[in-house]
């Protein structure tokens, strides 16, 4: 037996995973409830027509999730947009893509402080803002420091939860329109388009936030070395993940639509919005079950990134990819990178007073765009540029992706384009500094747990 061969029988490598294993995984990464945090903001961006603005975000998803699936079939042992980039177009593009997906891991926990901020204050309206963001940041960083985080188990067991809290939802959607002695015209159909409100420019525009519902598939790809036939498995999965995501998202959103139409919520509501159409048709109950659903999704969301961020920063300090001294140090006793995870809770807490939780998600977007971007460009220069028979099937896939998602991303609110675009040009200045003009590579990759 070759080394090679008695390296991949460790426990660690044992392919044992299955397809419905990998959509499991999938659907507790996205969470059953992903568009609720997201329903007002969407609402009001795209003039009610929140459903739409799922569905044409799940086509991009899905010609993306495709060429996720078919690169991982190359590189088994690495899910990362920036290798792909990387390896097949170019390692400067690839030093993009991973700057990219740098501000996505630095934003996610900090979205997740101000919703959970704003989420709390429908619990006790009392406490200010101010507080509530800080006590959030705070203890997400404590708890991070700790070394408390939850086990797949729990993930699973939240994610059932939350099912079962969407089923209890459209029950009382059911009850609400049986009660309505009348629907009138197209009160079905509204819902998808409504002549008095439509507008192709605020669709595009709503759809740009819309696709935060499903940012977490390409996770899936991660896992390539421990999946039952991963040729197949990872495309068949990640797809899978994108249309089970989608679906279950638009029917959520459907339902919230029946019964709230087309108008706008509050600004200062916005976050709330969900809540506040199962207030409508469930009263005080509802409303506060749906809030707290919410709210326990995006504490477990807020932790998990913070501790991602933390890793991804550790990995590049540990290739000296960034100052080694401050983010390659891991904490001897629980080993945890906790110059890291101060950072981020520091920047966590900072975001929360000067980024509303809309120009938060446009610009985790905006990074997520250019990952989704480059994914598809790197499928199409592997299976048709450096294919030794051309055909039209590989290469479709990735050329509708890269062309939908490019325009979905055009579509970002032009402060969000700015903000990320000074980003970009920050890790362009600095990664031609690092690498001397880009003739070295960084490493954009987390360690392993």
């Amino acid at each position: 037996m070759s080394n090679e061969s008695t390296l991949n029988s460790g426990p660690g490598l044992k392919r044992s995973l299955t397809l419905w294993n990998l959509i499991i995984i999938g659907i507790v990464i996205i969470q059953p409830i992903a568009p609720m945090g997201l329903y007002g903001i969407v609402n009001n961006a795209a003039a009610g027509h929140v459903v739409t603005t799922i569905l044409i975000a799940m086509v991009a998803m899905l010609f993306t999730a495709i060429s996720y699936g078919m690169l991982a079939r190359v590189y088994p042992s690495a899910g990362s947009a920036y290798t792909y980039v990387g390896q097949e177009i170019h390692p400067g593009l690839g030093y993009l893509t991973g700057w990219a997906m740098v501000m996505d891991y630095i934003l996610n926990p900090l979205i997740c402080t101000i919703l959970c901020s704003k989420l709390t204050q429908n619990i006790l309206p009392g406490v200010p803002y101010w507080a509530l963001a800080i006590f959030y940041a705070g203890a997400f960083t404590a708890l991070n420091l700790r070394g408390v985080k939850t086990s797949a188990r729990i993930n699973e067991v939240l994610a059932a939860g939350m099912t079962i809290v969407v089923v209890v939802f459209f029950g009382f959607v059911i009850r609400f329109l049986l009660g309505l002695h009348e629907y009138g015209a197209g009160f079905f159909s509204r819902p998808f388009y409504d002549p008095a409100t439509f507008n192709l420019n605020s669709i595009f525009h709503g759809t740009s936030i819309a696709v935060l519902t499903y940012i977490g598939f390409d996770g899936i790809s991660t896992f390539s070395e421990e999946v039952e036939n991963p040729r197949r498995n990872i495309l068949l999965a990640t797809v899978l993940v994108c249309v089970l995501t989608g679906v279950l998202s638009s029917l959520e959103v459907y339902a919230a639509q029946l019964v709230w139409g087309s108008k706008p919520f509050p600004t200062e509501q916005v976050e709330s919005a969900f809540p506040l159409v199962a207030r409508q048709i469930g009263g005080f109950f509802l409303f506060q079950l749906l809030n707290f659903t919410i709210l326990i999704a995006n504490i477990g969301s807020g932790m998990g990134a913070q501790l991602a961020a933390a890793r991804l920063l550790y990995g590049m300090g540990r290739n000296d990819a960034l100052p080694k001294g401050f983010f390659g140090k891991i904490e001897a006793r629980r080993h945890i990178p906790a110059n890291n995870v101060i950072l981020i809770g520091a920047i966590a807490l900072a975001g929360s007073f000067f980024l509303s939780y809309e120009r938060g998600a446009e610009m985790l977007n905006f990074g997520a765009f250019i990952a989704f971007m480059g994914v598809n460009a790197a499928a199409f220069v592997r299976y048709f540029l450096r294919a030794e028979r051309k055909t039209v099937w590989p290469v479709l896939w990735p050329l509708l992706g890269f062309g939908i998602c490019g325009y979905i991303f055009l579509q970002l609110s032009m402060p969000a384009k700015k903000l990320g675009t000074v980003w970009v040009a920050l890790g362009l200045i600095y990664g031609a500094w690092k690498t001397s003009g880009f003739r070295k590579t960084m490493s954009f990759e987390a360690p392993p747990e």
